[in-house]
């Protein structure tokens, strides 16, 4: 029998192949920004920009590409395999649905649920005049609405969009690398997206005044047509290993002030074994030990 399975033969292979291999800590989602086969100007600037905005965790893809996501998944899941894509953005145009936008997200390289969005206003970055934040900026995302909490269509676009967007995860946050914000406005059945660089201003105090500066991208979006995964496969995908989950620590409790307690259980101990520290200050005398050696000689000649 002939094995499927094809050993690396350098080790520029084996590092590639142990990159893709599943960990307990998974690395930081690649979204890939595809263009399809009738894209407009507008459509390509979007991706452009949102491109810009996501990178260095994205691959933008140039050359038109004649699919239908809703109709056909197989090309992309060839091409999350291909680029190790868990996030996409698929943009499209023709007459029926103008300025079309597809965004979603794989598990295990299959299609788990992509939401697709109709853009209105479009405003690029270089359309507005202001400095940037430097490429590679951890975002702050912001949702307001109630829809985002009320509709289920709306709550899992808030988790996509929260996914295609979040970045890598970080340890410890500086206060000076909080300076890119997008805030996503869900009212009158529109998603506002507008993208503001966070300006640390003196005020006269230890807390600096913070003022928003607008730089792009800004979009007007409005939600058509949802795939969306099922209940079990959508708690699938949230299933975490057990090597994540915190272990239980036993004889730990808190009270309602949140003060911990701990019972901790000992062996009863010997202080006759006890090993003293030896210091000059506790050392017998001499005159000591004489009175001591000779109530011991009396107490011996009484007995005898």
């Amino acid at each position: 029998l002939i094995s499927c399975y094809r050993r690396p033969k350098t080790k520029r292979a084996k590092r590639f192949l142990e990159k893709r291999e599943p960990k307990l800590n998974e690395n930081t989602k690649n979204a890939m920004l595809i263009k399809g086969g009738n894209a407009n100007l507008t459509v390509t600037e979007v991706l452009k920009d949102i491109y810009a905005v996501k990178k260095p965790f994205a691959v933008l893809y140039k050359r038109k590409n004649i699919t239908r996501p809703f109709e056909d998944q197989t090309s992309l899941e060839f091409f999350s395999k291909k680029s190790d894509c868990s996030l996409f953005l698929f943009g499209s145009h023709n007459k029926k649905r103008p300025n079309n936008l597809i965004i979603g997200r794989m598990f295990d390289y299959h299609v788990l649920d992509m939401i697709e969005l109709g853009v209105e206003k479009f405003v690029a970055l270089k359309d507005i005049k202001n400095s940037k934040c430097p490429e590679g900026t951890k975002p702050m995302l912001i949702f307001a609405g109630d829809m985002f909490d009320v509709n289920e269509e709306y709550r899992r676009l808030k988790s996509l969009l929260i996914d295609f967007f979040r970045g890598p995860t970080v340890p410890n946050i500086r206060l000076a690398g909080l300076e890119y914000v997008l805030h996503f406005t869900a009212v009158d059945g529109k998603i506002y997206m507008r993208s503001y660089k966070v300006l640390l201003k003196k005020s006269g105090c230890k807390i600096p005044r913070i003022e928003l500066e607008e730089m792009g991208p800004s979009l007007d979006l409005v939600m058509r047509r949802t795939h969306l995964a099922s209940d079990d496969l959508y708690k699938l995908s949230l299933k975490q290993p057990k090597g994540l989950k915190p272990k239980k620590k036993k004889n730990i409790s808190h009270d309602a002030l949140g003060t911990t307690y701990g019972r901790i259980h000992m062996q009863k101990q010997d202080l006759s074994k006890l090993q003293t520290r030896k210091m000059k200050g506790l050392k017998k005398r001499p005159a000591e030990k004489s009175a001591q050696d000779g109530g011991a000689t009396r107490k011996k000649s009484k007995s005898a």
